[in-house]
């Protein structure tokens, strides 16, 4: 790797060991082995040096959440608490890339490009959940199909992400969302 992947790499570690927000100039150089003029040669600033690291890692993100997603369950599992298990297993493993995706909605505010990025993001996703729970390919989905379905489970994701990260302890468990999801498609016969 050259220098500026190098500094992409290191500030990405950054990222996830610090957070946006407390990772100065001198721990990218620090991770990265690279020199402080580097940055400002390859990227113009920390800032910038920082929002491509948050694009990189909204890749991985996308990657890691579709392979998680889209591998089979096991035969014996109820399909939807499998699927479920995928997501929770996902955030245990990379909660460091987690918790990078929800500072990128707090950054996104102040920096248009990123903002951009990230509706981008959110558009495909809604794509992609309307296509992995309909098991239709995403280029035969209706925009119906993907505004109810794909936006309504990446609403049910991300409360359910919030949970997990803030209290891992009693957050809730695949059966429970499951068994919560269920229960709000079943009408009341009290």
């Amino acid at each position: 790797m050259g220098h500026k992947e190098d500094l992409l790499a290191g500030a990405k570690k950054a990222l996830f060991e610090k957070g946006y927000a407390r990772t100065k100039a001198r721990d990218i150089v620090a991770l990265s082995g690279t020199n402080l003029g580097s940055i400002g040669y390859h990227y113009g600033s920390t800032e910038a040096l920082m929002t491509a690291a948050m694009l990189s890692a909204m890749d991985d993100w996308g990657n890691a959440v579709f392979t998680a997603l889209s591998s089979a369950g096991d035969d014996d599992e109820d399909p939807m608490v499998g699927f479920w298990r995928r997501i929770v297993d996902s955030i245990t493993e990379y909660r460091a890339l987690w918790l990078a995706s929800v500072e990128v909605l707090i950054q996104a505010e102040h920096n248009p490009q990123l903002r951009e990025q990230l509706a981008d993001g959110i558009r495909q996703g809604r794509q992609g959940m309307a296509a992995l729970l309909t098991g239709r390919p995403e280029d035969q989905l209706d925009e119906q199909t993907v505004r109810t379905i794909g936006s309504v489970q990446m609403a049910l994701m991300s409360g359910v992400l919030t949970q997990w990260l803030a209290d891992p302890a009693t957050a809730p468990t695949p059966a429970e969302i499951v068994a919560g999801i269920r229960a709000l498609t079943t009408p009341s016969t009290a």
